[in-house]
């Protein structure tokens, strides 16, 4: 029997090929998101102020270099890499600029009725999804994903359901598309309803459906509304936990091997959560000097530009065609649903 060699005790070069294969792409989001300042600037010379923002703008001008012309594979990396890894590097940077005062500081009367919402939320979604004739996996990943966080809340009950990966599929494809709606209407609609700060950071907090996505929904308002609205999405996301633990249990022996699988940890508690928590916490006892919160806040800024630029080059509507027009009309009746209570829950706290 041959052994394999031991490991020497020498560090492991770094695979070099593997981040060139990030290059392209990096250079595309960063192309866009070069060309997005360059308008806001144009705006700010024309008009007096931007009526776009950056951030807005390369969601659009990556959408339409994606509607003109399709990235070949050696894109398709760093692309990838810039509207995921990217943006969650940005939510974990924005904890630096939250202190726990901020977090309590919201009240518990909120708190407790985020929980109380995404627990309606789930209810109605999935009554919609049933009433339009969808399957009950279909129904319950919808209903999960557009009352907690989206593709995180999908991947995270996909397993414990026992869910086929086409249901999965559309499931995912769609929210990638809504998602990218959802963040462009939010800041127009703040200013129809002449939102204050606060109020629009919860009701985006309580309406996008993912964490980075509610940093780039309400950037365009204020740095304030951006951390009231992560507290407030921070909430939301860590009712995935219970939220998968009772289907598991719901779910019963139809689906024992996935549920002796479980969900994976990633899922239930992803790892920018946690770097985002740890930020907070950081910040919270003092241990971030002044400059050093500046520096991570317009770090922040510019990764989240880069990824939506990154996310407007990887959005292809023609999956909302192809995800069926019962799924069409059961995600955006159930956001809608979703907004309409977020309003109301707004203006009974007299957050607005």
């Amino acid at each position: 029997m041959t052994y394999p060699r031991l490991a020497s005790h020498s560090r492991p070069a770094p695979d070099l090929g593997r981040w060139s294969a990030l290059l392209p792409g990096l250079a595309l989001c960063g192309a866009v998101t070069v060309a997005a300042f360059g308008l806001q600037a144009l705006e700010i010379r024309l008009f007096g102020r931007a009526w776009l923002e950056a951030l807005v703008i390369a969601i659009l001008l990556g959408a339409a270099v994606r509607t003109a012309w399709t990235p070949g594979q050696r894109f398709l990396p760093g692309v990838a890499f810039s509207a995921k890894m990217l943006l969650e590097v940005a939510v974990v940077l924005l904890g630096a600029t939250i202190s726990a005062s901020t977090i309590f500081g919201q009240g518990p009367a909120l708190l407790v009725s985020i929980a109380g919402l995404v627990v309606l939320a789930i209810c109605v979604s999935y009554g919609l999804g049933r009433l339009f004739g969808l399957p009950h996996k279909m129904a319950t990943l919808i209903a999960c994903g557009n009352s907690i966080c989206g593709n995180s809340a999908i991947a995270a009950v996909a397993p414990v359901i026992g869910a086929e990966s086409e249901d999965v599929a559309a499931s995912i494809a769609f929210t990638a598309v809504l998602g990218v709606v959802v963040v462009l209407i939010l800041p127009l609609l703040a200013v129809a309803l002449h939102m204050s700060p606060r109020g629009f950071g919860v009701f985006a907090g309580l309406t996008v459906y993912a964490v980075p996505q509610v940093l780039a929904a309400t950037a365009p308002i204020s740095s304030f509304s951006a951390q009231v609205g992560a507290v407030v999405k921070l909430v939301r996301v860590l009712m995935l936990g219970p939220v998968v633990l009772v289907l598991s249990l719901l779910h019963g022996q139809e689906q024992a091997d996935a549920t002796k699988r479980g969900p994976n940890l990633q899922h239930l508690v992803p790892w920018f959560i946690l770097g985002f928590l740890l930020m907070v916490a950081l910040r919270s006892a003092g241990m971030l000097p002044a400059p050093a919160v500046k520096a991570a806040g317009g770090l922040a800024t510019w990764l989240t530009i880069l990824s939506m630029a990154a996310l407007g080059l990887g959005v292809d509507v023609r999956t909302v065609a192809k995800a069926g027009p019962r799924v069409t009309a059961v995600v955006t009746l159930s956001l809608m649903a979703l907004g309409a209570v977020a309003l109301l829950l707004i203006y009974s706290l007299k957050l607005g």
